[in-house]
Order: structure tokens, then sequence, then C-alpha cells
């Protein structure tokens, strides 16, 4: 199982179309706090249009309740963290891997914080892009890194067939 974790998200909108991608690939989304948003907010709802409910967020007062609550610790294979500073790619990344795997993207504004980035230095990844731009969009990146779980799982519990009533190619 694919599992999506937000470190104190502030843009609404991002959340909310993660919200959508959480539930289009049947992936868990874990929220840490604080957000910079309620999740009643107009933003985050209009974003995720209407798949807000078939969705349960797991939520967590701070970084620490999130670890103890999943079990997780340094150098965990199931966590990976997605920063620029990553030393590995998302090529890196086993996603064949039998267990839970959490991808932990940071806030829009300053990222994952410093000192959990060291204490987790080992899983630190980063999308490779172009020198032009200093980062990328947070729910784009969590779209890049779901769809890549997803191919190497060779789409494992996704609808492979026709998508829709009508074949509007015809």
């Amino acid at each position: 199982m694919l599992h999506i974790v937000l470190f104190e998200p502030e843009i609404p909108e991002n959340t909310g179309n993660i919200i959508r991608t959480c539930v289009g690939f049947n992936a868990q989304l874990h929220l840490i706090r604080p957000y910079g948003f309620f999740l009643n907010d107009k933003r985050l709802k209009r974003s995720s249009v209407t798949y807000m409910h078939e969705l349960r967020i797991h939520e967590y007062d701070c970084f620490d309740d999130f670890l103890k609550l999943n079990n997780i610790q340094p150098n965990d294979k199931r966590i990976y963290l997605i920063t620029r500073y990553g030393l590995k790619t998302s090529k890196n990344i086993d996603f064949k891997t039998k267990s839970d795997i959490y991808l932990m993207f940071g806030k829009e504004s300053t990222g994952i914080r410093k000192e959990i980035l060291k204490e987790f230095k080992e899983q630190t990844i980063r999308i490779p892009s172009s020198n032009k731009v200093r980062s990328l969009n947070l729910a784009n990146c969590v779209a890049m890194l779901t769809y890549q779980y997803a191919l190497n799982n060779d789409f494992f519990g996704l609808d492979l067939s026709e998508p829709f009533k009508k074949n509007y190619l015809d």
C-alpha cells in the first residue's frame, strides 16, 4: 500500500489535488500539523472535487506522533523523504516491496525541516529536474511518484478496463 505523507501542508488547493490523486490510486493520506488551512476550507473542498469523503485522512499533531503511530524508525526502508536535497533519485525506490511505502513531502514554502532530513538522510529522494527551477509544485510531485509506484506495480488494484461506458474515440 502506498502512503502519501504531507508535512505541514500550507496550500489547500495542493492538498485537495493530492486527495484526488490518493483516491484515484488507492493511496492513504497522512497529514502532519500544523496546516496552513482548515480541513473544511472551501478551496480544499473545491480542488478535491467530491472525493474528500472517499478518503480517510490520518492526522498527526507532530512528526514524532506520525513516526510512533506508524512504527517508523530512522533507516526504515518503508519511508522516503522527497526533497531537492535528496541523496538519491526516485529511480532508487524499490516500489515493488511487499510492505507499505511512505512517501513524505514537505510544506510548500520550506520543505521538510533540516533536522528531520538529517535524521533520515539515507532515505532522502529528489525528483530530477532542470536547474532552471528551484522547486516543483507539491501536487505534481505527489502525482509523479504515485504514478511511478502504480507503474512499477503493474497498476495492481487499479481499473484497467475500458474507462467509459461509451468509447468516445470511435
